[in-house]
């Protein structure tokens, strides 16, 4: 398997190396272009000032020797041929001592030839220090009446002085020093991947408490403090999950063993009409409750879904508010709740069923949980901005530490709320609320009663 740390190395390595090929092309290509010419013309100079000395001060046989041997010790590698074709080396000797027919022309038609110039080299400018006697400048030169040749480079012992080698070796060090910083830097960027790759492993085993410990401000810090966030959330999930499950196992079985304990009474014991009636009627109570729990269960689990095919439709508000108050009539006249309500006419762009679930839960939450003849405040307004409706009742009220758990699935605040409740009504209600782009907020005080206002905000329903 090829690991991110080999990948990231093999890459650094192939992008050092075509560097390395472009840059040699572009040095080839400025010393083909100019730099080879320039030199030369360079050496052509040198050698043309030789030449001029042997001539008029060296002319002699005993001097021009002294001269050209002393010339060598310079950094120079000469040959000097006569019309005969006899040369002598003066200087390191070449690897190879045969001249091309361009070069006669020094001595024939008193010609400069130009080597260095148009010697081609197998790699380009590594040519420069082919020691060939081809690869050198050509003067012509008279000495005691008779025409010379002078061919001139320079040694390459010359060229890779002292200062030359400092530089090899800076350019050494640089590479090694480099890739070497590559390689540990390879490694400290990977750490914090292979950390992450671990958590998640452990994340699959459902192991959520896996520590990072990645201190960085850079992308990879911030990539480790967003898993860090998702194994909290991860957590959170599933433990809701595994609480949702004993929630729901626990409220199918109550009503489920009361039914079937019931059932059995009424088949095996010698029941009084009066007994008979009772227990039948707490079936019918149980049945119900399982009923509603499992319709809830249902849309909430349909709610939980990203793609839930809300039916959206122009609804009137206050008479959806109006008919839900009306279907609750009995209840309120039974417990001696007085409803006033205060609901100006407004159109919303929703899911009438859904919306219908909210006026049904918040309704039945104010009547069940309000005080025998306390009172029921209901508001709808409209501004350009929003739509708020509040549901505000008498009754027995939330304690402050509590009222931001309400919300939760199956949380039900005490054991006087938990009899005809399942802990999912306000669930589904905020929800619904946040399906339709809108925000429930919940004020309560123990035994003042409790304030429910919804949000909706016309700006978001107008993006979607």
């Amino acid at each position: 398997m090829k690991t991110l740390y080999r990948k990231f190395i093999v890459a650094t390595l192939v992008i050092l190396a075509i560097s390395i090929l472009l840059s040699f092309l572009l040095t080839n290509w400025v010393y083909m272009a100019s730099t080879k010419g320039k030199i030369d013309r360079q050496n052509v100079v040198i050698a043309e000032e030789i030449a001029n000395e042997l001539e008029h001060l060296h002319s002699s046989d005993s001097t021009y020797r002294t001269y050209l041997h002393s010339m060598s010790k310079l950094g120079y590698q000469l040959y000097i041929v006569n019309e005969s074709g006899d040369g002598e080396f003066f200087g390191q000797p070449f690897n190879r001592n045969e001249l091309p027919e361009e070069a006669d022309k020094v001595l024939t038609d008193q010609k400069v030839y130009h080597g260095m110039d148009s010697f081609a080299g197998k790699f380009l400018m590594m040519g420069h220090f082919s020691n060939d006697l081809k690869n050198t400048v050509g003067v012509p030169f008279t000495m005691d009446n008779q025409n010379y040749g002078l061919f001139l480079r320079p040694d390459n012992n010359l060229i890779f002085s002292d200062i030359h080698m400092i530089f090899a070796w800076f350019f050494v060090a640089i590479a090694v020093v480099s890739i070497t910083g590559v390689i540990w830097f390879a490694k400290h960027l990977i750490k914090p991947i292979t950390k992450l790759t671990e958590a998640t492993k452990e994340i699959s085993r459902e192991n959520f408490n896996f520590p990072l410990n990645i201190e960085r401000k850079d992308e990879i810090g911030q990539l480790a403090e967003s898993f860090s966030r998702m194994q909290v959330q991860l957590q959170h999930n599933d433990e809701a999950r595994k609480s949702f499950i004993n929630n729901v196992s626990h409220d199918f079985q109550s009503p489920l063993m009361n039914i079937q304990g019931y059932a059995e009474l009424l088949q095996t014991q010698h029941l009084s009409d009066e007994e008979h009636f009772e227990y039948v009627q707490i079936i019918d109570q149980e049945s119900k409750r399982l009923s509603n729990l499992t319709k809830q269960l249902l849309l909430l689990t349909s709610l939980d879904q990203k793609s839930y095919p809300m039916k959206l439709s122009e609804v009137k508000l206050d008479e959806q508010i109006k008919e839900t108050i009306r279907r609750h009539q009995w209840r309120l006249e039974e417990k001696e709740i007085e409803v006033s309500y205060k609901l100006s006419p407004v159109i919303f762009k929703g899911d009438p069923e859904l919306l219908v679930n909210i006026w049904d839960n918040l309704l039945t939450n104010a009547i069940k949980y309000n005080s025998h003849g306390g009172s029921i405040l209901i508001s709808l307004s409209e501004s350009h901005s929003e739509i708020k409706i509040v549901f505000k009742d008498t009754g027995i009220g939330i304690s402050a530490e509590k009222i931001n758990q309400i919300f939760d699935r199956f949380y039900r605040v005490d054991s006087a709320r938990k009899k005809d409740g399942t802990g999912l009504g306000l669930s589904i209600v905020k929800q619904i609320i946040e399906l339709h782009n809108g925000d429930i907020r919940a004020d309560s005080q123990a035994g003042k009663g409790t304030s429910f206002t919804i949000t909706f905000f016309r700006e978001k329903q107008q993006e979607e």
